[in-house]
């Protein structure tokens, strides 16, 4: 169900998928699973992300690890990814912060094989608990099952209103699909902390066919907290990547970047991160896990985990690629991790630096390297200076001031920046 975008494809490469909105977390783990305080391997504040690798299609553009033709996978598929939690939850997983099922498309599981899963992932009270849903698959029955096993927010693989866009993307679900699973999120009490995920850029999409896709996602009853927004991108290896007839033109990419920002800050939305935008109380809380360089532990084939080491390093590794593998490897009490890297502190600093610049609290102006760099980034329009007060701090910032902001000034990418955000940050960077 995915379209190509910020997170997993800029943000680290730790199954960060497409964030979705939402402030309903009074049910996280209060139904369908453990919940669990400080005890169990340290203080809550981790992630947990499952992949779920199965499709009913796999979309042109797509260059996750999913399949179309492995459904019959399921079954052997969830006991090995219950296997490979519980094992992490005997040795010590610490309780989650936030859940994520992404993939691939989370609802093409059964509700109970979603929930069998989830209820052996020890939550923090009020963890955010996250699953992705194609349009057509998002029915009353799945959305309560869901809703009862623990799930607080949905995030709905849109990707544009208009048929023919649509049409251009390989997506096969029409715009009375999206009506009907919003009105379906709403019965199910996930009407207030739904996401939509949308893609701009296909061949054929004209400017008028996205601001019509902008304003229709707005209209939608109840509309969406938080909205992700991705350019298409020609991936290596895809149907899409193959035929350069139907590349996405960067200026238009631009242009239509720049109207959905303006569109969605005039219906009150924030954006908080390159690609996403959200009313306020409802960012994405684990994808910022990502953005923050914080802990999380992946589950599942490709799946991706990111962990603090004592001495100032990181240690990353993936499971493999392959259902196939992952099967074959769990199910016979062998490790399903695939590689590994330790990140040295050097690295950890630029990499902070950015993921830090993707987000709107900016990097600390003390984290950059010196030199006239920044003063002509500022010059062209690139950057900003934003005073203390206008930025919260990220949870255990050492800068944190008493009132939650950060004392230190920061630096963070205009709207103009957002679009050369990677030349941008190769430049702060002096590299």
């Amino acid at each position: 169900m995915k379209g190509p975008g910020s997170d997993g494809r800029n943000a680290p490469p730790a199954g960060a998928r497409h964030p979705s909105g939402g402030e309903a977390r009074g049910r996280a783990g209060s139904a369908g699973g453990p919940v669990a305080g400080a005890a169990g391997g340290g203080p809550p504040g981790a992630g947990v992300y499952v992949h779920i690798p199965f499709c009913a299609r796999r979309c042109g553009y797509c260059a996750f690890a999913t399949w179309d033709d492995r459904s019959q996978l399921a079954d052997d598929y969830v006991a090995a990814v219950r296997r490979e939690v519980a094992a992490a939850v005997g040795s010590g997983l610490a309780p989650a912060a936030t859940v994520f099922f992404g993939g691939g498309t989370p609802s093409r599981l059964t509700a109970r094989q979603l929930s069998s899963i989830l209820e052996l992932v020890l939550r923090a009270p009020g963890a955010e608990v996250t699953a992705e849903c194609n349009p057509e698959d998002a029915g009353a029955a799945l959305l309560h099952a869901w809703r009862e096993a623990g799930v607080n927010r949905v995030s709905l693989g849109v990707q544009s209103m208009v048929p023919s866009v649509l049409a251009s993307l390989g997506r096969y679900h029409s715009g009375g699909a999206v009506e009907g699973a919003v009105e379906a999120l709403a019965g199910a009490g996930l009407g207030d902390s739904y996401s939509v995920d949308l893609i701009f850029g296909a061949v054929g999409e004209s400017m008028g066919d996205w601001e019509r896709t902008l304003l229709a996602v707005l209209g939608l009853d109840p509309p969406p907290a938080h909205v992700s927004a991705y350019g298409l991108i020609a991936e290596p290896g895809t149907p899409l990547g193959s035929d350069p007839t139907r590349h996405p033109d960067p200026d238009d990419q631009a242009a239509k970047y720049e109207l959905a920002d303006e569109v969605l800050e005039s219906a009150g939305y924030s954006w908080y991160e390159i690609s996403n935008w959200s009313r306020p109380g409802a960012a994405c809380r684990h994808n910022q896990l990502y953005w923050s360089q914080g802990e999380y532990r992946g589950f599942g084939c490709a799946a991706h985990s990111h962990e603090l080491l004592a001495d100032g390093r990181a240690r990353r590794w993936w499971n493999v690629r392959t259902p196939e593998r992952y099967l074959r490897s769990v199910l016979r009490g062998e490790s399903p991790v695939g590689g590994g890297e330790l990140l040295d502190p050097a690295t950890r600093a630029a990499e902070r630096i950015g993921l830090a610049l993707r987000t709107v609290r900016g990097v600390d102006l003390a984290d950059l390297p010196g030199g006239d760099e920044l003063a002509l980034l500022g010059e062209l329009g690139l950057v900003e200076l934003v005073e203390a007060a206008e930025v919260a701090a990220a949870p255990g910032d050492p800068a944190a001031g008493p009132l939650g902001g950060s004392q230190r000034s920061r630096v963070r990418l205009t709207r103009r920046g957002r679009l050369l955000a990677s030349e941008v940050t190769l430049r702060l960077l002096g590299t």
